[in-house]
């Protein structure tokens, strides 16, 4: 199955190795978690390597214990000429619950050439008002 450029999902279980004192997903595990989402939609889109230039949000709604599987989706929002801002939502499932919102974030992300420099995304993904 193939999902359209600018979009990814990912499915994580939550092991105890990435839990906390708690038992849930430790907020640091939780945040590369997303960010792995957010490159993976923004270098679908641009069809080449990305890197995060910033987080603008990061939420974490509920916990999410230890056996839970985690739905990662992310998708590009905005496209400029060298960067794109991604969102991504986290859902949290376990047997005979329903599922439940708990992260999303809104992330910052360039694409780059073979030295790591800023490079111009295809003029097909980005917004005609960029277009000047």
């Amino acid at each position: 199955m193939t999902t359209p450029h600018g979009t990814a999902e990912t499915r994580e279980l939550v092991l105890p190795a990435q839990a906390n004192h708690h038992g849930t997903l430790f907020a640091g595990q939780g945040l590369q978690l997303m960010a792995q989402a957010a490159f993976l939609a923004a270098r679908g889109l641009a069809q080449r390597e990305v890197v995060m230039a910033g987080v603008t949000g990061v939420d974490f709604l509920a916990p999410v214990p230890v056996g839970s599987q985690l739905t990662l989706r992310s998708w590009v929002s905005r496209v400029g000429r060298s960067s794109m801002t991604v969102c991504v939502t986290g859902l949290a499932d376990q047997p005979g619950i329903a599922s439940e919102e708990v992260l999303k974030g809104v992330f910052e992300m360039v694409a780059v050439d073979a030295a790591r420099r800023p490079v111009a995304i295809a003029c097909s993904y980005r917004n005609q008002e960029t277009l000047t």
